[in-house]
């Protein structure tokens, strides 16, 4: 067949991918063999893949695929995660923008029927997405968070841990998010530092009646003016002097004229501000603790949507910022705002809405989290979970669960496990899995028995991190129906890959859950892959439109280029820079592996008959070097360094194999090429394909079936064990390199045709490395003769590679003061190399602080160094 003249990748990609499913080889199902389990992160349901989840999913498929030509049984589990908030509010959106219509007019049954719908429509976009990027996942498997047994498992873990007392309810200062109107776990705030302004306001002393007693006051700085209705006192420092007047006394709210006692606490700081605090336990968390102190009432002045409610009395059903302009200037009005002055401050966010946090007093449900801590942190100090790269985020991770708080469950929405937790008319309450079963509990504890319709479920949902961080556990059904053989074989995972942001919302949790349900580490790696962020630094987001669209990519592209752009320069735990030009990059690749592929078919046009019997050079070489480079692929692989994998490999197959090694088997013009030759030339081809398989499986299962007729496919061809490699073949294939690289750049330098032949004489300490590459290199050359020699040639060109002289005859006069020029500026480079490397072996912090290795390989510069500078000294005092 004729090959085209590039890489095709949307003619090849939908038929590979088809091919693999129809052969169910990314099935698994539990055997003799050792397992190897990935579960991928379930992305939200709430739209398309973004670069992260490309990046993420392109990380894992290298792994199994690895894996799956490795000898394991690879199972890699799909799904998708319902993202509480996320889905709820695009939903709400959706609703009111094409059917015009609101939640609040609808029954939670009728809402959750649109969520359902929501979720099968982008759902199928997702898995569409991640089939379209050549991911191997089994999709017999696809789970779901909202799946009946994997909701069943979510609150039969639930109620399990609120009968262990480990789930309580009660009101308590929380995170709440005005724009999704729900709580929010302390993990769900994100802090950014905003230009903001401190108000100085006047509190007017009160007489004994509450009334202003006129002249002076306290002033006080807020940057929240808004919250002024809600203050209950003023505190300042007991050993402040200029506050000792005011013991015992009362000072006006501004606006809502309230006489609120002056109390005096060590918690302000009498250098900070004007020295006086103004007290609002509701709205703040250091202000509740002080409140709850000194027994201060509580006014909450805002509805959850953040307008504020009739306990304002001021500025009533205004947002919360209208209201603060609107308090500012009754303020002015009133004479009690002395200044403004900017601030910069650190504010909370909610991570979902990116609405401001309000600290809110809420009745919810809570996890206590100190013995679940506990054995998760025992899990990473002891080395049972390994986090890479463990120099970044081991410490993270350990701070975190040292100084872990109790964690917020409950959601104030529809979408998600809905609470289990029933009251009875009189309020009281009882957690049980089914409405059924609490029944039987009441009427088990009381004398007048309930009726079903009686009862009434909590209306709240459990946040979906509850329900995900059981994720390596019940997609494999280990809650719902445990000790089945799925959970007993494919559990603990073996690699998480995912993103540094969620260690704390996702992989701490999900190794708490193991632990406490499994009694057993859910995975035994943790890889975290960095942030995808453009060329300008930034973090791809829909806001800022600067993440591509990744079906678009492949498109344009393949998905192979897309897998490789994003890999090559993605080390674990960076963060990448990514455009358009990387892809591109991949592209190039897959085209010079495609031409490399065509110049390989027209070998297989011209294969002689028979054999010579002698192995070249060329393959020996190749054989060695292709050993090293699997040696150090299989490390990379161990240290979780698939980028330097990835560069290796292409190092290997566009220098090593292309550049080289095909350039040095190539047969002259209209000549045959020796069988034995171009048989283990498709062999290295066949192996190099294997080797990039895991990286990008399309091109290679393409050119793996191109190459010659084939009855078993790639992506399941098992990997050849590691075999030595001899240092002297490397080392006379490098020398060949340079020499052939050397003299090709004198060659152009002196304008000397690649057609006119030369002589060559070699000066060197080793005549025995170059016997073994001779033939090459005339060819490469096109040298008619090579003479070793022990003293310099005259009226030749001379040329220093390496430790060893080179020198050229040729027919054309030879230019002397050029070689010259070019010896005298090889040498200053070399003298100023030496003095850099000088003067760090000098530096004895270096010394002493740099490992032995770093030290020893500085040192040998210095020994090359001085060796070539040597050499050159001598080739100009021969001129």
């Amino acid at each position: 067949m004729e090959l085209s003249k590039n890489y095709q990748p949307e003619v090849v990609e939908d038929k590979w991918y088809k091919h693999w499913k129809s052969k169910r080889y990314f099935n698994s199902t539990p055997d003799e063999r050792k397992s190897f389990t990935v579960v991928i992160p379930p992305p939200n349901v709430t739209g398309v893949l973004h670069m992260g989840h490309t990046l993420n999913e392109t990380v894992q498929d290298i792994l199994v695929r690895k894996a799956r030509m490795s000898g394991l049984n690879a199972c890699w589990v799909p799904g998708s995660d319902h993202a509480s908030i996320a889905t709820e509010s695009k939903v709400v959106q959706m609703l009111e923008k094409e059917k015009g219509i609101k939640k609040s007019d609808l029954t939670r049954e009728e809402f959750l029927k649109y969520a359902f719908e929501w979720k099968e429509k982008y759902g199928g976009i997702i898995y569409h997405q991640i089939e379209k990027l050549g991911c191997s996942v089994d999709w017999d498997r696809v789970s779901f968070t909202m799946d009946p047994d994997y909701y069943k498992a979510v609150i039969r873990v639930f109620v399990d841990l609120y009968n262990k007392k480990m789930i309580y309810r009660g009101a308590r200062m929380i995170n709440w998010d005005p724009a999704a109107k729900t709580a929010l776990s302390d993990e769900e705030v994100e802090y950014k530092e905003v230009q903001g302004k401190l108000y100085y306001v006047t509190y007017q002393v009160a007489d004994e009646n509450g009334s202003p007693l006129g002249a002076g006051g306290i002033t006080i700085a807020t940057q929240r003016p808004e919250t002024i209705m809600g203050d209950t006192g003023v505190c300042v420092n007991p050993n402040d002097e200029r506050f000792a007047h005011l013991k015992g006394k009362k000072v006006i709210v501004p606006l809502v004229n309230r006489a609120v006692p002056v109390i005096f606490d060590e918690y302000v700081d009498p250098a900070f501000g004007t020295g006086a605090l103004k007290v609002t336990p509701a709205h703040d968390i250091n202000d509740y603790n002080l409140g709850l102190k000194h027994n201060l009432a509580v006014i909450d002045t805002l509805n959850e949507d953040g307008t504020l409610n009739e306990a304002a009395q001021v500025c009533v059903g205004m947002d919360r910022f209208a209201a603060r302009k609107k308090v500012v200037e009754m303020l002015q009005q009133q004479g009690l705002l002395v200044k403004e002055e900017e601030y910069t401050t650190r504010l909370g966010f909610s991570q979902r809405s990116m609405a401001v946090v309000e600290p809110r007093i809420s009745t919810q449900w809570f996890v206590t989290m100190r013995s679940l801590a506990g054995k998760a942190l025992d899990a990473v100090n002891s080395g049972e979970v390994k986090i890479h790269p463990g120099d970044r985020f081991t410490a993270t991770y350990r701070y975190w669960l040292e100084n872990v708080k109790d964690w917020c469950i409950s959601r104030q929405l529809w979408w998600g496990q809905q609470i289990p937790a029933f009251y009875a008319p009189d309020g009281t309450f009882v957690v049980a899995e089914t409405k059924e079963a609490a029944l039987e509990i009441f009427n088990k504890q009381s004398a007048a028995l309930l009726t079903i319709d009686q009862l009434r479920q909590d209306e709240d949902v459990l946040d979906t991190w509850f329900s995900s961080w059981l994720w390596p556990i019940e997609v494999f059904k280990g809650i719902t129906n445990p000790g089945n053989p799925d959970i007993n074989y494919y559990y603990p995972t073996s690699v998480l890959v995912t993103g540094q942001d969620i260690i704390f919302f996702w992989v701490a949790r999900m190794i708490m859950a193991g632990m406490e349900y499994m009694d057993v580490k859910p995975f035994s790696d943790v890889y975290f892959t960095g942030m995808v962020r453009d060329k300008q630094g930034r973090k791809m987001s829909k806001s800022l439109g600067n993440s591509p669209d990744l079906l678009e990519l492949i498109d344009k592209f393949g998905a192979d280029a897309v897998r490789f752009g994003i890999m090559i320069a993605s080390p674990a735990g960076n963060d990448l820079l990514f455009d358009e030009t990387s892809p591109e990059q991949g592209s190039k690749f897959n085209n010079k592996i495609w031409n490399a592929l065509k110049l390989v078919k027209m070998f297989e046009a011209k294969v002689s008959s028979s054999a010579s019997g002698e192995t070249p050079f060329a393959i020996t070489w190749f054989e060695n070097r292709l050993q090293e480079a699997k040696a150090e692929i299989e490390q990379h692989y161990k240290d979780f360094k698939l980028s330097e994998g990835l560069k290796t490999l292409y190092s290997l197959i566009w220098t090593d194999f292309c550049s080289w090694y095909l350039e040095w088997v190539k047969p002259p013009m209209d000549q045959p090429i020796d069988k034995a030759v171009y048989e283990k030339t498709v062999s290295f081809f066949t192996e190099l394909m294997q080797l990039l398989h895991p990286y990008m499986p399309f091109v290679t299962e393409e050119i793996y079936h191109l190459l010659e007729p084939r009855t078993e496919d790639l992506c399941v061809k098992q990997f050849a064990p590691l075999q030595s490699f001899e240092a002297v073949a490397l080392q006379e294939g490098e020398l060949l390199k340079d020499v052939i690289t050397g003299l090709r750049d004198v060659r152009a330098k002196n304008q000397i045709k690649p057609k006119d032949p030369i002589k060559l004489y070699i000066q060197g300490e080793n005549k025995e490395l170059f016997k073994a590459i001779e033939a090459i290199l005339k060819k490469q050359v096109n040298i008619e003769q090579i003479t070793f020699v022990t003293e310099p040639v005259g009226q030749t060109i001379t040329a220093v590679i390496g430790k060893d002289k080179f020198y050229i005859e040729t027919e054309r006069a030879v230019d002397t003061s050029a070689q010259k020029e070019q010896l005298l500026k090889d040498l200053d480079y070399y003298k100023k190399f030496l003095e850099s490397v000088n003067k760090k072996l000098s530096n004895e912090r270096f010394t002493q602080s740099a490992r032995p290795d770093v030290v020893q390989l500085e040192q040998k510069k210095k020994l090359d160094a001085e060796e070539k500078i040597k050499v050159l000294e001598e080739s100009l005092s021969n001129l």
